[in-house]
This record gives structure tokens, C-alpha cells and sequence, in this order.
């Protein structure tokens, strides 16, 4: 059987699947109630709730996970002795952060430039609907050849673990031949990409307490210890002079030796300024995939508006840390958190808070899965070869799944090239990589039964 019976279905498909988009993108599913109402979030469960139903799902149901989040649940059975196969993705998404720098609405979808913008296109309210469009796709050519089950998780971009500890206390729900996570994405976009492995991360909130309240900055200043001041001298400790994240015990010189990222396209993804520097040392997939990187992700202190000449008394930063393949995240927040206790100057008081943690990941690229999508990839993308690459960011489920189903082949793939900037202003998907992965998913499912039935 030829791939371009699935692939024309495809393509008519899409108008419709950006008529869905433009309806999931409109929810403000940020899962922290203290940015966005929740019943943002209850209403993109329920609409993705709706869109498995009409697509004769059984067993539909809103999960209420332990961090107060809804994941979304169905199940599509295959014919009698198919395999079962989990596809994964979330519909929550990351603030828009500032939406004045945002060049259409951050929750409208909008076309521009050839590719659809919005908060989620890519990450991952894109990745649900690539599943939809390659089951539609086998549906309408002879039927869906395997088992599948969904599960579309709210709250994966908060790190709050509530799907993992569901899925640990329901250890059936989720078992299955084959997981296909689609919340990654291709090296580049035109060149199919699995991401083989995944940084771990873990959170901390640190507090110093300097003084019982703040202080005139002209009457005080120049002897009493300032919370502020030493806060940033704290900071700074977890950095070598060259950019190098240097927390006390913390291995930095792994190597990646697989796919490798030239400087230029990576500066040239990053939008780095002309003139400003990469940080650390190695390659750059050293130290994006292979080794950690400490980020100050949030401060408290007065804006400059308003602000008045005073010594603070004490203050508050969020400190994310990215945990390669080969260590642990919960050592490496022992040996964060020791250090940053053994760094604050002048004896300020510490407080550390564990706000989020996930251990990273590392797949099997060398199991039956991976043929099978291999080939799927070159049908998709004609004359190209499927890569394997690392990626930065953290998907904590992974492991979870890993160790609740260890006989599962896990694959991760999914639409956050680097041109979509998740996570950032203007995010957004291409079309044709939403079009080409839906195909490739098609093709796998298809392959991957044909596999087991050899």
C-alpha cells in the first residue's frame, strides 16, 4: 500500500484542522490559577473530550489528577489481536508572557508568513491535533490498524506531576504496545527528527532574609547587608565567568556524540544579538543536550517604576535547572540546593522551596518502533532520512512511563522546531510540519501493526 491515498486525505483535511486549532488556541488553558481562570482549562479539556467522542472513542473521561489539573482519556480499539498504541499530548500552555510584544493576539490563530500563530500551535495544542488528523487519515483509508489510547495531559508546562501520580496509582490506564509522545519536534523544519533523550529538571525557589525591614538606603547603606545585593551575588555563583552553570558537585563536561548543531544555525534559532556570545564550552549539542544548565527564571524585587532608595530586606528568586541524561534530578536538587544554602553572602538567611521536579530521559532507538517510523518519516518527507537529536527541555511522564511499562517503545516526536518558538512571543506551527508529522503518524500506525502481524 502507497502512502499517497493517506497523504491526499490529509491535505484535505487541513482546512478543517485549522478551523479546530483556531478553536483550542482560543482557550487560556495556563494551568495556574493565579494567571488564568481555571475553568479556561476545564473548557479545552472538555472541547478535546468532544473532538474524541465524535471520533467514536469509548471510555472518554476527564481525569481529575492530584494536582487539581483534568487529563483527558479515550480509547479507540483496534481489530482482535492488534497492538496498542498510547499517543500522548497536552493541552496546557505557558503564559503568553508579554502580550504587547505579540504581533497578533496570543490566542487567536492567525496566518502569517506561511505558518499559524498562537499560544500552543506548536506546544502542544498542535500535537493533539496531529493524532486527530492521522487517525481521520486511516480511518478514511481502510481503518485505524492498532489500539489507541489518548491521553491529553493539563498540566505538563507547570512540572506539577499530577498526570505521573494518576498514572502510578492507575497503572492499566495507560499500558500499551508502543507510546508515541507528540510534544517534541524536528531538528529543523523539513528534516523528520525522534528525540532520543530529554534533560531532566528541577525548581527551587530560594528566600534570603537580611534585615526585620527595609531600610533608608542613605541612612543604612554601605553596612546593613541588603537582601537584594546579596541575592544577586548568590546568583552569580551559579555561573562560571564563561557562562558555565558551576553548582558545587554538579558534573559539566559530558558529550553529546550523535547529531551535532552548528554554531551558526543555533545563534541564528536562539536570534542571538550580533556581537553577544554563546555561553559555556564544547558544542553547542554539549550544552543543550548533554550537560546542565542552571536558569534564573523569575526575581522578586521593586520595579524601577516606583521604585524608592531603600535597602530590601529580603528577597526571592526561581531557579529552574535542566538535568541531562546520566545524572539524577533528585541529586542534583540536593547539590542546587546545598549550594545555594552555602553561597549566600554574609550570613543571610536561606529558605530553599522544591517547587517542580523530572528526571530525564533516554530512549531505545534501536527497538522494532524505530524501523517502523523510520519509514514512515521517509515517506513523508521524500528524500530524507529520519535523525535522532537530544532536546533541552523536560517531559517528567516520560520516565513514569518508562517505569510503569517497561516492555513499551517509547518514540517522541511532535511539531516545536525551532522556528515555532515555544515558549515564547509568537509561537507558532508550520503547516506543511503539521501536515508531513500527521502523515508520518499515519504511516507509522500502519507500519507498526503490519510489523506485528510479520
Amino acid at each position: 500500500m502507497t502512502a499517497r491515498p493517506i497523504s491526499e486525505t490529509i491535505a484535505s483535511l487541513m482546512p478543517h484542522a485549522k478551523a479546530e486549532l483556531t478553536e483550542l488556541v482560543a482557550f487560556q488553558s495556563v494551568a495556574d490559577p493565579a494567571q488564568f481562570p481555571k475553568s479556561e482549562c476545564e473548557a479545552a479539556a472538555n472541547w478535546v473530550a468532544d473532538a474524541l467522542r465524535a471520533e467514536d472513542f469509548q471510555d472518554v473521561a476527564l481525569l481529575d489528577t492530584p494536582d487539581g489539573t483534568q487529563s483527558v482519556y479515550g480509547f479507540l480499539p483496534g481489530p482482535a489481536d492488534a497492538p496498542t498504541v498510547l499517543l500522548y499530548a497536552h493541552y496546557d500552555v505557558q503564559p503568553p508572557l508579554d502580550e504587547s510584544a505579540w504581533l497578533s493576539p496570543p490566542f487567536e490563530l492567525t496566518e502569517r508568513d506561511g505558518r499559524w500563530f498562537g499560544r500552543g500551535a506548536a506546544d502542544c495544542k498542535g500535537g493533539f491535533i496531529m493524532h486527530l488528523l492521522a487517525l481521520r487519515a486511516l480511518k478514511a483509508n481502510g481503518g485505524v490498524p492498532v489500539s489507541v489510547k489518548v491521553i491529553a495531559e493539563g498540566s505538563e508546562e507547570q512540572g506539577t506531576g499530577g498526570l505521573e501520580r494518576y498514572a502510578e496509582a492507575h497503572p492499566e490506564l495507560l499500558t500499551a504496545d508502543t507510546i508515541v509522545i507528540g510534544d517534541t519536534g524536528n531538528f529543523r523544519v523539513g528534516l523528520p527528527t525522534v528525540t532520543a533523550t530529554l534533560r531532566g529538571m528541577t525548581m527551587l525557589r530560594v528566600t534570603l532574609d537580611t534585615l526585620e525591614g527595609n531600610l533608608h538606603s542613605g541612612q543604612f547603606g554601605g553596612a546593613a547587608p541588603d537582601a537584594l545585593a546579596a541575592m544577586i551575588q548568590l546568583l552569580s555563583s551559579l555561573r562560571a565567568e564563561d557562562g558555565t552553570t558551576t553548582v558545587d558537585g554538579l558534573a559539566t563536561d559530558a558529550e553529546w556524540d550523535g547529531l551535532q548543531y552548528a554554531e551558526a544555525e543555533f545563534r541564528k534559532d536562539a536570534k542571538v544579538l550580533d556581537g553577544v556570545g554563546l555561553i559555556g564550552t564544547g558544542t553547542v549539542a554539549d550544552r543543550i543536550w548533554a550537560r546542565p544548565a542552571v536558569t534564573v527564571i523569575g526575581i522578586d524585587c521593586p520595579p524601577v517604576v516606583g521604585a524608592t532608595p531603600s535597602l530590601q530586606a529580603s528577597a526571592r528568586a526561581q531557579v529552574s535547572l535542566r538535568v541531562p541524561p546520566g545524572q539524577d534530578a533528585a541529586e542534583a536538587t540536593e547539590l542546587l540546593t546545598a549550594h545555594l544554602k552555602a553561597h549566600a553572602p554574609w550570613g543571610a538567611r536561606v529558605s530553599v522551596e522544591q517547587v517542580g521536579q523530572g528526571q530525564p530521559f533516554r530512549a531505545d532507538t534501536s527497538s522494532p518502533a524505530y524501523t517502523s517510523m523510520a519509514q514512515a518519516m521517509e515517506a513523508a518527507y521524500p528524500g530524507e532520512k529520519m535523525q535522532t537529536s537530544g532536546m533541552g527541555g523536560s517531559i517528567p511522564l516520560c520516565n513514569t512511563l518508562a517505569a510503569l511499562y517497561p516492555q513499551a517503545e517509547i518514540l517522541l516526536i511532535g511539531l516545536s522546531e525551532p522556528e515555532a518558538q515555544i515558549h515564547a512571543v509568537n509561537e507558532s506551527v508550520s503547516p506543511e510540519e503539521l501536515e508531513r508529522l500527521s502523515l508520518a503518524e499515519a504511516l507509522f500506525l500502519r507500519n507498526y501493526a503490519e510489523s506485528k502481524r510479520a
